[in-house]
């Protein structure tokens, strides 16, 4: 199994930026891929962008690139997403997740709040 600890979330302004942290503890090796979501209120969660364990490719939502980058430091087992240009429809819950294969994710972080003021 996997543990996740976010951290990272406040408040910006729009056109600002905000880097969010998630650590990874456990059975971290055998992992497939890490990934962000966000859920804004009154909406469903939605995917942002994930990450390979195992040599790093990337994927992300339509909305957030160019703007948005994940990372991973996998000797600190630790995924970034750095958020720049920020707009207010920025505003959610994110969470990370990670999954095992290609298996659904199963292992959630508790949520980070991020609000982008207008």
């Amino acid at each position: 199994q996997v543990q996740l600890v976010e951290s990272g979330g406040g408040l910006v302004q729009a056109g600002g930026s905000l880097r969010l942290s998630c650590a990874a503890s456990g059975r971290t090796s055998s992992m497939y891929d890490m990934a962000w979501f966000r859920q804004a209120p009154g909406k469903e969660r939605e995917f942002v962008a994930s990450i390979r364990w195992s040599g790093g490719s990337t994927s992300a939502a339509d909305s957030v690139k160019g703007r948005f980058t994940i990372s991973r430091d996998n000797a600190k087992n630790t995924v970034y997403l750095q958020m720049n240009s920020l707009k207010p429809e920025d505003t959610a819950v994110y969470y990370c997740a990670a999954r095992y294969m290609t298996a659904s994710y199963a292992y959630w972080g508790q949520g980070a709040q991020v609000t982008v003021s207008s």
